[in-house]
């Protein structure tokens, strides 16, 4: 497709890695999402982490499920292992390759509507088997391809494109997360390189899982007065035939988020989210603490952003399940097939 395509050409100029890449050659197709969307941000933010720590492309897989953020995979490193899985079955999927090639490195790109409606149980499940990826989950609070409706982390109060208030309680990936025992947890702003590509880069090196939820406000569908993830909604009285195609010409938001206090980012329609860095002896290993900080951050109205939580002491999959160092995928046919008499010797043992 030719007027999606990215150009070839590479500057002589550009920096080179320790692979000897540019920074080009981590870049994918060309976005097809609406202007000025955030998920495009935190794609500039990956792609700037591995050119940076010098990811082999051939040893990167690049999982998704469905949604806008589901999209994303296709947008970095071209030249990388993919697959865009059903609805919330992204971290199955993803499961099931890490257990037979625990030598690739691993991330899942998702949305709030992916991991925390449809696919709730799997993510779960991914966290409590610790598997080693980078879980990525680009937030906006709506669903993007279906027209906007609230999605399971939408705030109380929050008002949708149509003007109707969200009535019910939002999952905070963040929360759940510590909750039920993830060993890394961290939240970032899509508008704020500067703190997401260190928190992707510690993503990268953590031993098992690494949940990253990053707020990125929807240009289209949080347009409008009164939503807590918003631009500015003007189209309200037209037909609605012309709304869900019109997208409004839009810049992304950057934002540096201050080391000290709080720091207010104005969005397009006047509305302002706080974020908070994390204070001076914050410590990222004491798990309670860090439950009991944000939650204290959270009724003030904050969204505390930065590396949140850290524990390298837990297994993950392969160590928990005791498996062998070589890939499953590379163990020759006896091994993975002992034939009939070993499994009847097997079969004994429950006799």
């Amino acid at each position: 497709m030719p007027s999606i395509a990215k150009p070839v050409a590479r500057h002589p100029s550009l920096e080179r890695n320790s692979l000897g890449l540019t920074i080009r050659d981590y870049e994918g197709s060309m976005s097809t999402l609406c202007a000025g969307c955030g998920h495009d941000s935190i794609t500039a933010a990956i792609v700037r982490t591995l050119w940076e720590i010098s990811m082999p492309p051939h040893r990167l897989v690049k999982m998704s499920g469905i949604g806008c953020s589901s999209k994303t995979p296709a947008y970095f490193v071209y030249g990388a292992h993919g697959f865009n899985s059903a609805h919330g079955r992204m971290p199955t999927i993803t499961t099931g390759a890490i257990a037979a090639n625990r030598e690739l490195t691993y991330i899942g790109v998702s949305g709030d509507g992916d991991s925390l409606s449809i696919g709730i149980g799997h993510m779960c499940h991914a966290i409590r088997r610790n598997v080693k990826m980078v879980y990525l989950i680009e937030n906006n609070g709506v669903y993007g391809l279906t027209k906007g409706q609230f999605s399971a982390s939408a705030d109380v109060g929050s008002k949708s494109k149509r003007g109707e208030a969200n009535r019910m309680l939002p999952i905070d990936p963040v929360m759940l997360g510590l909750s039920i025992g993830a060993t890394f947890v961290a939240r970032s702003f899509s508008g704020d390189k500067e703190q997401l590509v260190p928190i992707l880069k510690a993503a990268f090196a953590h031993r098992g899982m690494a949940l990253v939820d990053v707020i990125s406000p929807c240009v289209t569908f949080n347009d409008h007065s009164g939503s807590t993830k918003s631009y500015l909604y003007t189209r309200k009285h037209e037909a609605r035939a012309t709304e869900t195609d019109f997208v409004p010409p839009a810049t992304e938001i950057l934002a540096s988020i201050s080391t000290n206090g709080v720091t207010s980012v104005t969005m397009h329609d006047g509305s302002v989210v706080r974020f908070r860095s994390l204070p001076a002896g914050y410590d990222p290993t004491d798990r309670q603490k860090v439950m009991s900080y944000l939650q204290e951050r959270q009724s003030s109205g904050e969204i505390v952003t930065g590396l949140l939580f850290a524990d390298e002491t837990v297994a993950d999959l392969h160590e928990a399940n005791n498996t062998c160092d070589a890939p499953l995928n590379d163990l020759p046919y006896e091994k993975l097939c002992p034939g009939a008499e070993t499994l009847n010797w097997l079969q004994d043992e429950f006799r």
